[in-house]
């Protein structure tokens, strides 16, 4: 996220997203057991003019999941629509230039001694 933006949507976001969104509970699978079983907690929301589907399956609650995945949809969202600014090729100022020509001197130096003497 970029700042000055929330990192978390508003009740008023999420309420408008909603309207979007066709949302449906279903049983999840895995451990848990009776209760898992039984109850439809999980959540899966569609946003149906992207087409991006998130769901949620963590709390008991199927209200909390239902927030939770709204969330997801929300953050796919802001991300789908975030543009990166382009990048402003820039040339090495003359400093620069110097530095890097003289870190490459002493380089050159070091290995230049490393080298075993010339026999004549």
């Amino acid at each position: 996220m970029t700042e000055g933006q929330p990192r978390r949507p508003t009740e008023l976001a999420l309420e408008r997203l909603a309207r979007e969104c066709e949302i449906t509970p279903f049983k999840s699978s895995g451990p848990g057991g009776q209760k898992k079983n039984k109850t439809e907690s999980s959540v899966r929301v569609k946003h149906l003019p992207s087409g991006i589907t998130r769901i949620a399956t963590e709390s008991r609650s199927q209200l909390r999941n239902r927030e939770t995945a709204l969330e997801r949809v929300w953050l796919e969202l802001r991300r789908r629509a975030h543009r990166p600014k382009p990048r402003v090729a820039t040339r090495p100022s003359a400093s620069v230039k110097e530095r890097r020509s003289a870190a490459k001197r002493r380089a050159s130096e070091k290995k230049r001694t490393r080298r075993a003497p010339l026999e004549e």
